[in-house]
């Protein structure tokens, strides 16, 4: 396997999720960085934001194949066929027990979370075994290696997630390239009122046998600041994604925040009843 380095002004990468948080410190970050950013968002109106703060910027939702499609394509044309790298980003949580979820709630909260990034993923992948080089990092999640109560499609659909992504970098092995995985604990960003909106949406916390524990629920999603110890800021993902993108030998995975070393460590060497009880006190259960 041949090593491929470029410097960051000959880096290209198309980053999903923009509007906010993670995503639009990253395309920031990285276009101060001296790369080329293809930033994009599911709405309209994020997307003329992001090109007036200086960014190549293009509508994507990933519950839509032909937007994803037209993304790359837009993507593709403006870089000359090449994409050094892909930051699949883009992504919500979806609250609820486990009992309370809809198969369409379930549906969706997978077309976004998984189907619809890994299909710009296979989109991409072509591209970088044509070239002979790329990167490839998944946002996931502390929530896609262990469980939290009232989390469950979130839960379901990172786990899902890494699933992909180690078999992807194993299938990828003789290439270069790279598969990384990012699994931030608390970051500071509107994922908490997102899925606000979202269970206001989908769940009828009125009629539920878990109505007390949603009340709960509901008090941590709408909290100002932070609402958990050890949150950072969005910039701490954009560190390890940096490393992702640029060292020679990026990892597997990356953890982000305390929390997430933490439960890393704990699900390696407790026994799953006794990590049960960490994860039902931390749950709030």
């Amino acid at each position: 396997m041949t090593k491929t380095t470029l410097s960051p002004s000959r880096k290209s990468i198309l980053i999903t999720g923009c509007s906010s948080g993670i995503g639009l410190s990253a395309a920031q970050v990285l276009h101060k960085r001296g790369y080329r950013v293809f930033a994009t968002a599911r709405k309209a109106e994020d997307v003329a934001r992001l090109e007036g703060l200086g960014l190549e910027s293009q509508q994507l939702d990933l519950d839509d194949s032909r937007s994803i499609t037209a993304a790359v394509d837009w993507a593709l044309e403006r870089s000359g066929g090449t994409l050094f790298a892909l930051f699949n980003n883009g992504a919500y949580g979806q609250p609820g027990a486990v009992e309370d979820l809809s198969r369409d709630v379930l549906r969706a909260q997978f077309e976004t979370n998984l189907f619809g990034t890994q299909e710009l993923t296979n989109l991409i992948i072509p591209v970088m075994r044509r070239q002979g080089y790329g990167r490839i990092v998944y946002n996931s999640s502390l929530l896609g290696f262990v469980a939290l109560s009232y989390r469950g499609a979130y839960n379901a659909s990172k786990f899902a997630l890494e699933g992909l992504a180690d078999t992807l970098r194993l299938e990828l092995h003789a290439t270069n390239i790279h598969i990384s995985l990012i699994e931030p604990g608390p970051i500071a960003s509107r994922f908490r009122a997102n899925s606000y909106k979202k269970y206001l949406e989908y769940i009828d916390g009125e009629s539920s046998i878990h109505k007390e524990a949603y009340q709960s629920m509901v008090g941590r999603l709408t909290k100002q600041g932070a609402a958990v110890p050890f949150t950072l800021p969005s910039e701490a993902v954009v560190d390890r994604l940096i490393h992702a993108l640029e060292s020679d030998r990026p990892k597997a995975r990356y953890h982000v925040t305390f929390p997430t070393t933490l439960f890393a460590t704990l699900k390696r060497i407790l026994p799953q009843r006794l990590l049960d009880r960490v994860l039902l006190k931390v749950s709030g259960s």
